[in-house]
């Protein structure tokens, strides 16, 4: 299904494609108001080059084959702009190819994601494993004392990218990895797994399984007795929308590491959150696990970019993109680091208590540490 907002005849184009239905609803159907949100502030202010901006929503129904047709569309009918959108890795993939190799379009990436990407086009306004791992994991091992990791994952590229990280992390702090599993996305029987992470003496679990799947998991591995026994469970992008997917008893003592969490003491921060409670109440949060805060920056920026490059000329807007900044943001300031493409951000570690997340600790700025991107007139 099709949505526009704010339609004008001289429009600026704006693509979203968003999984709103199929397991990620809950994720899309945030990311669709946070877009709404923001360019309707922005339209409100104006808009950019006293233009008024369309935005124009596509369901990928948490669906690869729809991203793409929809990418597609959204590129050779609509003719946007510039696009945002998708949630797991393999779905940027399916987006890049009509929308970034094909159509020449300019794509903002807002998730969390393995990092590496590398197209002059792509710009990627999420966490990557630096920014998640390197200083949360040994962190973690001092306070809990955890050494035995056990690492059942979904079987997709960003799974296979963090556990490569944790293992280096994990050995180099004098830990092991007892375990490593990796499941299609649908799968929901665990069982066997949970007797291997018994047998193993794992006390830590560091899990990348996803939706549908990370909900049987967690169950399975709660009724085993794993917490009970002092084990520590670890899900980097488990956020508050997450946590209404399970009881809160199955996921009681997390961690994760965010670039934001309702929690975050920072006054922006908390007037952003209340601004999207008083508009769109109710269960699609606004959370960073499922791409909202990255959302929010990537709409930010790119808007600073348009205006800083006073055109919407591709190149002009690509180059002010890549040092784009914002002074307020969820969790706070962000910046593009020049020539990478991907974003300096504030990182929080925080635990699930009582079915909320509390932060424990702010790591402050942490650079992304992605390779240099290629200038634009390299592969055009």
């Amino acid at each position: 299904m099709t949505q526009t907002f704010n339609l004008g005849a001289r429009s600026i184009r704006v693509g979203l494609i968003a999984d709103q239905t199929g397991p990620l609803s809950f994720v899309g159907l945030a990311n669709v108001n946070v877009a709404r949100m923001v360019i309707g502030d922005i339209n409100a202010k104006g808009g950019l080059l006293g233009r008024q901006i369309e935005l124009i929503v596509e369901d990928s129904a948490t669906d690869d084959s729809v991203a793409a047709a929809k990418a597609r569309k959204l590129v050779a009918h609509d003719h946007v702009d510039v696009l945002f959108g998708g949630i797991y890795s393999s779905t940027r993939q399916a987006i890049k190819g009509p929308a970034v190799t094909e159509g020449k379009t300019l794509y903002i990436y807002p998730e969390q994601y393995e990092g590496q990407e590398s197209d002059p086009l792509i710009f990627c306004t999420g966490p990557v494993p630096a920014q998640q791992l390197d200083l949360f994991i040994p962190w973690l091992m001092k306070e809990t004392g955890a050494r035995k990791f056990y690492l059942p994952s979904a079987d997709y590229v960003w799974p296979h990218v963090m556990n490569r990280r944790v293992r280096q992390l994990v050995t180099a702090h004098g830990g092991a990895i007892v375990g490593e599993e990796y499941f299609p996305l649908d799968h929901v029987d665990y069982r066997d797994t949970v007797e291997k992470i018994a047998r193993s003496g794992a006390d830590a679990v560091f899990n990348t399984i996803v939706p549908p799947g990370v909900t049987p998991f967690f169950e399975q591995l709660h009724a085993s007795g794993f917490q009970e026994r002092g084990g520590q469970l670890i899900c980097t992008y488990f956020d508050e929308n997450f946590l209404n997917m399970v009881p809160a008893a199955h996921v009681e003592g997390l961690y994760g590491c965010l670039d934001y969490y309702q929690g975050v003491a920072e006054p922006f921060s908390k007037k952003l959150l209340a601004q999207y409670d008083a508009l769109y109440p109710g269960q699609a949060q606004f959370t960073a696990g499922g791409a909202c805060t990255g959302l929010y920056r990537g709409l930010r920026m790119w808007a600073s970019a348009v205006t800083e490059a006073r055109t919407l000329a591709q190149a002009e807007v690509v180059a002010a993109l890549d040092h784009a900044r914002i002074a307020e943001g969820p969790g706070g300031p962000a910046a593009m680091v020049p020539g990478e493409h991907h974003a300096r951000l504030n990182m929080y570690i925080a635990q699930a208590r009582g079915g909320r997340f509390e932060v424990v600790r702010s790591l402050g700025a942490i650079d992304p540490q992605e390779q240099q991107v290629a200038a634009l007139q390299a592969t055009a």
